[in-house]
């Protein structure tokens, strides 16, 4: 099987879970349910993506105290990173001779732009056509993430022009380079999986679920390693940028109330068994 079918195939299943999960709370949405809404739904969706955005970009003037620590640590272990960065480099090429080449295959199709955002369209496209709330949230959530993230990386790539593995040393810089070997740091595959697979996990609580989902979403940042086209610091800042913009987001809609949705039912189910009987039972 192609990388590229186990992509499809590997999204499809997320998917899958994902918008099972989610119609559970279709019958008890309690806005924007009227048929016909399409596009007052797109309009609303896009102006929040817009938000976001712009959101994220101003937060930096109201960082409390606790903000400013965690960009700290993210600056000083960026930093543990870049120290250990050649000897990762040969650690993690060595372990890619024998990485199965599928999953090499499959880290940069499913980190790439153009796969990404198709599948971004295709779970919001769901959510919009199904007039499912839950999920234009969660693809609402994954858009403005990747588009403000992807607007810093951009940025970082081209200002700080760091050279790939393959192109120099950890300390070759070429600042404001045009050329795609010094457009390192930090990983672009990197942010687009980790913000894919950060918001969609947020959908669940299941523990062993959630792991699942950051798994498949850091096969794109290991690939990217053992290939040689990134430096450890490039993936582990890209891994920061990604989980810290997500929640970024999703607490900017959780606090302007951007979708409210009723929380579906808790059922428990219980094991009955008596004289001639023997079934579950859910009670909710």
């Amino acid at each position: 099987m192609t990388a590229t079918k186990y992509l499809a195939l590997t999204v499809t299943l997320i998917c899958s879970v994902f918008i099972s999960n989610a119609q559970t709370a279709t019958d008890s949405l309690s806005t924007t349910k009227e048929k016909g809404r399409i596009w007052q739904n797109l309009k609303y969706d896009g102006g929040f993506v817009l938000k976001s955005v712009g959101n994220g970009f101003t937060q930096p003037l109201r960082w409390q105290k606790k903000d400013f620590l965690t960009a700290a640590g993210i600056v000083a272990g960026t930093g543990l990173l870049y120290a250990a960065d050649t000897d990762a480099h040969t650690y993690f090429l060595e372990q890619g001779e024998n990485a199965p080449q599928v999953l090499k295959e499959f880290g940069w199709y499913f980190g790439s732009p153009q796969n990404f955002f198709m599948i971004s369209a295709g779970i919001y496209g769901f959510g919009l056509i199904t007039d499912n709330e839950k999920v234009r949230e969660t693809g609402v959530l994954i858009i403005g993430s990747a588009v403000t993230s992807g607007i810093i990386q951009t940025l970082s790539k081209n200002i700080i022009g760091r050279a790939r593995p393959t192109d120099g040393d950890r300390n070759d810089f070429d600042m404001f380079s045009k050329e795609a070997g010094y457009h390192s740091f930090p990983s672009g595959h990197t942010i687009l999986s980790v913000s894919m697979a950060h918001a969609i996990a947020k959908q669940f609580e299941n523990i062993w679920v959630k792991a699942g989902i950051y798994a498949v979403g850091s096969i794109a940042p290991i690939s990217r390693l053992w290939a040689g086209a990134h430096w450890l610091s490039d993936v582990g800042l890209g891994y920061a940028i990604a989980i810290v913009t997500v929640d970024g987001v999703d607490n900017f809609m959780k606090k302007k109330g951007a979708y409210s949705y009723a929380q579906p039912n808790k059922i428990s189910w219980q094991f009955k068994a008596g004289y001639g009987t023997l079934g579950i039972v859910g009670t909710f």
